[in-house]
């Protein structure tokens, strides 16, 4: 019996053992990022449709991007429908482009995006979009505007168009390492030489939400329920995610996604960004006020999609990092009939990163470690996806789907991270299916030659839209996967599973094929 509780208490002491490392030995980098708001004005196909169709839709598209070289860059973007009456209308994809001077601040610019997504089936199909375009772009001091021609594409339907577009660039920056010194705590000595890290951390939170609307007045239902244009007059439950960015002590600036599972038929979503202040902030309590401007829409009467979203609450802190959060507000579609209060809860996580001073009160940070992240991009197919409400004279019940993803792996420990997903589909005749997924990852070791891992997650969320059966909209899928590793960062993954729908009438098999860059970012804590 002895020797049992021994041999426990020596895994437990070798488990807790954490090796430090001196910071002046971390190598970072410095990426040069940028976000882009554009917007561009699309032209309907209103003489190839038998229904009544505004003839234009504002489009807006939120793009992140980073440099590949100092000519040459890539990144993600989502756009939404704010205009028009294809409220609802989103996509997802990613981006690939060239920047170089012309003259002084006056730059060359073109790029061309890839996704997936729609509103309407009718005008989308499928729900592929390539949308190329060239322009110029004026720069003062890392801000930047331009304006350029693209032809916006659904490639797998009727809608698309030339166009001229504007846009505003902002810099951000990201201060990272490689992926090889991920998990690891570090101390910094005396004799320490170490200048990249001695710059301010960045506060942030992110947050899951749990949203419920109550819709009052004239909200009704689209042309999917018996009666058409329905009024709604019973909650609506949503999940969604938020990130915020502390720009002063007491202001940030945020981004909040949203997915209905429960009150419709699945395929509403909303999209803001804003700014909130924290009106009182003591340890553990904050009141806070938020305004948002974003787009929203889906299975709600066609409208613009337009919405703002003020909202109050209050966070209590239950450690340094993680808290709960109350809130209340008000969903008012802009030009439109939806609107409706809402309440709701979150739980927020609360991070420093990217240095080892407190941003604002420039207090020297006790505990130093490095937060191991992987980014993912993915085609993932799914195969004999029920469908509801088809005339089987003209389609089948069922279909293949194509879809794009964006993945993100938030290492928990050496073996266990969390992960969050966002994909839309292109193909397979259910434009505008789109599904966000949170789960629990595990990983081996690397084998053969360092080259191979394997791993195997467990996720559920939300998702709605094209038609599929997903009932109101709850998904799980489990997967199980190998990567390559061709390098400490980068590697390519292929993964199977199976997805289905516990009140909805989907189960299907899917392969998910794609590749991951790793990276490493500073956690620091007070």
């Amino acid at each position: 019996m002895r020797k049992l509780l021994f041999l426990l208490l020596g895994i437990l002491c070798f488990n807790g053992f954490s090796q430090t490392y001196d910071l002046s030995d971390f190598k970072g980098k410095e990426l040069h990022n940028s976000i882009r708001l554009n917007y561009i004005l699309v032209h309907q196909p209103v003489d190839k449709v038998g229904y009544d169709l505004d003839s234009t839709m504002g489009f807006v598209g939120i793009n992140y991007n980073f440099p590949l070289n100092n000519w040459l860059y890539t990144g993600v973007g989502f756009h939404g429908a704010i205009t028009g009456d294809q409220g609802g209308l989103f996509t997802l994809g990613v981006n690939l482009g060239v920047n170089t001077p012309i003259y002084k601040n006056l730059y060359f610019d073109a790029n061309v995006h890839f996704g997936g997504g729609g509103g309407f089936r009718s005008l989308v199909n499928g729900g592929g979009i390539i949308y190329p375009n060239i322009g110029l772009q004026y720069k003062d001091n890392g801000y930047s505007f331009g304006v350029q021609y693209g032809y916006v594409n659904f490639f797998t339907g009727i809608q698309k168009s030339d166009n001229v577009s504007f846009f505003v660039e902002i810099p951000t920056s990201f201060r990272t390492a490689s992926y090889k010194d991920a998990q690891k705590t570090f101390v910094e000595k005396n004799t320490s030489t170490d200048k990249f890290w001695k710059k301010p951390a960045r506060k942030s939170v992110q947050q899951i939400t749990f949203d419920f609307l109550f819709p009052i007045r004239n909200s009704r239902t689209d042309a999917s329920t018996t009666p058409k244009y329905k009024e709604i007059d019973h909650t609506l439950s949503l999940l969604g995610f938020e990130y915020q960015r502390y720009l002063t002590k007491n202001s940030f600036a945020y981004a909040h996604v949203d997915a209905m599972y429960s009150g419709l038929t699945a395929g509403f979503m909303d999209v803001f960004i804003g700014l909130g202040k924290n009106f009182v902030s003591t340890k553990h309590v904050n009141l806070f006020g938020k305004f948002g401007m974003g787009a929203a829409g889906g299975r709600i009467y066609p409208e613009g999609g337009l919405t703002m979203y003020p909202s109050i609450g209050a966070d209590v802190k239950i450690t340094k990092q993680f808290g709960l959060s109350a809130h209340g507000g008000y969903h008012r579609a802009i030009g439109g009939t939806f609107e409706a209060y809402t309440a709701g809860f979150s739980l927020k996580y609360y991070g420093l990163s990217g240095g080892k001073t407190h941003p604002f009160t420039e207090e020297k940070l006790s505990t130093i470690k490095t937060q191991g992240i992987q980014i993912g991009v993915q085609n993932q197919s799914y195969f004999s996806v029920n469908r509801f409400g088809i005339n089987e004279d003209l389609e089948t019940s069922t279909v293949d789907l194509q879809l794009i993803a964006i993945k993100v792996n938030y290492d928990l420990n050496h073996r266990f991270y969390i992960n969050g997903e966002a994909s839309f589909a292109y193909e397979g005749r259910s434009g505008g299916y789109a599904h966000g997924l949170f789960g629990l990852g595990i990983k081996s070791n690397r084998f053969v030659n360092n080259r191979f891992s394997l791993f195997a997650e467990a996720a559920a969320g939300v998702a709605g839209g094209g038609r599929v059966d997903s009932g109101e909209g709850v998904l799980v899928r489990p997967t199980a996967g190998i990567n390559y590793h061709v390098n400490d960062n980068f590697a390519f993954t292929f993964a199977g599973g199976q997805m289905w729908s516990p009140y909805g009438n989907v189960n299907s098999t899917n392969i998910n094929i794609g590749f991951t860059y790793g990276l490493t970012i500073l956690n620091a804590k007070k």
